[in-house]
């Protein structure tokens, strides 16, 4: 096998050129993969076993922390973000989407989902502070944008030796392309989709400050 190529990845190339050996079999004959591929086909298996009791320790943690369904439900649809950046990291650097890929987009959602959830805390602490819904979100946006983009920034940089691992390689690549695309969209999908889910519109001049239909977290 060449040097820098997975197993996985060089077993789904030779597959297509099995199929006329597998149809001159005679009757009892069969190819079957093993290796790599076989190991990793074991790995996914047991990760999709235990992925409802994650989700809902996920689903939990988050409330604990928003003490709200409504701002949960938006922090989650932020997670599927990462794969806009997942997606076009793994076709450049001909990264296989096997199981350690799976691992780092799986960490990624839960980095992607800790932005979005400082972001709306921050929402809630300025509107806490007698800040109109309208401000409380841009301010919140504009004091949030530095410490999210520079956590952001030392994980990618923290990935890049990884990229060299022909068996990591995949998840930093994952991680790397996902967080990066991810936190900008954050920055401007975030605000956004708060101001839509809870009506918040700017206020007229001379008008009275209305009231946030978001209920202010618990202290």
């Amino acid at each position: 096998m060449k040097d820098g190529e997975q197993g996985v990845s060089v077993t789904q190339e030779i597959r297509p050129l099995l199929k006329d050996i597998q149809a001159k079999l005679p009757s009892g004959y069969r190819i079957d993969v093993g290796g790599a591929v076989e190991e990793s086909d074991k790995a996914n298996k047991a990760l999709l076993a235990v992925a409802p009791l994650m989700v809902v320790s996920i689903l939990l943690l988050l409330m604990l922390q928003l003490q709200d369904f409504s701002r949960m439900g938006m922090v989650v649809l932020t997670a599927p973000l990462g794969m806009i950046g997942v997606v076009p990291a793994l076709l450049a650097f001909r990264a296989p989407l096997g199981f350690v890929a799976i691992l780092g987009i799986i960490a990624l959602g839960g980095m992607i989902m800790r932005n979005a959830v400082i972001l709306i805390d921050q929402i809630q602490i300025e509107i806490s502070n007698g800040r109109d819904p309208w401000n409380a979100v841009l301010d919140a946006a504009i004091m949030r944008t530095r410490p999210v983009v520079l956590t952001a920034l030392a994980t990618v940089l923290a990935m890049v030796p990884l990229t060299r691992s022909v068996f990591w390689g995949p998840m930093a690549i994952a991680i790397m392309g996902g967080l990066t695309i991810a936190t900008l969209l954050t920055i401007f999908f975030v605000p956004a989709l708060y101001a839509a889910w809870f009506k918040v519109r700017r206020q007229a001049a001379g008008e009275p400050a209305p009231v946030p239909n978001a209920p202010a977290l618990a202290s």
